[in-house]
């Protein structure tokens, strides 16, 4: 065997060895990349510096921005740095750990300044009633007003979450879709435990119709109808319907960066 070939055959053996650290090294790097909740850190001026979990884009990786401030560079993810401008984005399915950290900048956005708007950037299929239903209470809790601004689709719990913002605050734009229906449940077990099970969500459905009743102005019968199957609405549709206020195409200094 040649002096190359020994090298090679080293080499090889070598990756092998080092594969199980490198792969614990890899899951390591990945569990501690997922541990940061929302906090504040002070840059070298002593402003705040917000930060949460941001939520993942795909299976790509979230984009990292880089803010020169004269003295010093800060690295960050793009949706932190939204963050600061008060800028929240609801995108993907709506579940229990989507809801948690929509709540918790909203709330973190009101203490900062209540009198500021809040503005929440929507592209959701919709998803779990009780998890759009915690985001939909703190949006009216909360005393700062929340704008509400749909690009892709605003769908199923995503709707109602778009038709709760502000009063004339609420936007979409020009191909984006709406779509809005009754919830959808499954039941197993006994015959008793379905029937519970039944009675609940028909209480879901004629709550969640009267908020629609609430923030569009149509009539209960007219929403009743509407969302008996899947209704999907084209901007000027959604406008009409009071689910937005107006279509935008382009910025202009009322709608946020």
């Amino acid at each position: 065997m040649s002096r190359f070939q020994h090298l090679v055959q080293a080499a090889v053996h070598s990756a092998v060895a080092q594969a199980p650290a490198a792969a614990a090294l890899s899951s390591v790097l990945a569990a501690t990349s997922s541990l940061s909740p929302m906090v504040a850190k002070s840059s070298s001026a002593g402003s705040p510096f917000y930060s949460y979990a941001s939520p993942t884009v795909g299976a790509g990786v979230i984009p990292t921005v880089v803010e020169n401030t004269g003295k010093s560079e800060r690295w960050f993810d793009l949706f932190s740095r939204l963050l600061r401008e008060r800028i929240i984005c609801l995108m993907g399915p709506i579940d229990d750990s989507t809801a948690s950290v929509i709540v918790g900048q909203l709330l973190f956005l009101e203490g900062d300044n209540p009198l500021k708007p809040i503005h929440m950037y929507i592209n959701s299929p919709g998803g779990v009633v009780t998890a759009g239903m915690a985001i939909y209470d703190t949006m009216q809790y909360v005393q700062s007003p929340v704008s509400t601004i749909c690009m892709g689709q605003a769908a199923s719990m995503g709707s109602l979450i778009l038709a709760a913002g502000a009063k004339g605050q609420r936007f979409i734009l020009p191909h984006a879709r709406v779509m809005i229906h009754q919830p959808l449940g499954g039941a197993q077990g006994q015959a008793s435990d379905i029937a519970i099970q039944a009675r609940e969500i028909l209480k879901m459905r004629e709550m969640l119709n009267r908020i629609y009743v609430e923030h569009t102005g149509q009539p209960l019968k007219r929403i009743e109808d509407a969302t008996e199957r899947d209704y999907f609405m084209n901007p000027e549709e959604a406008k009409e319907f009071g689910i937005i206020d107006q279509v935008i195409q382009k910025r202009d200094i009322t709608v946020p960066v």
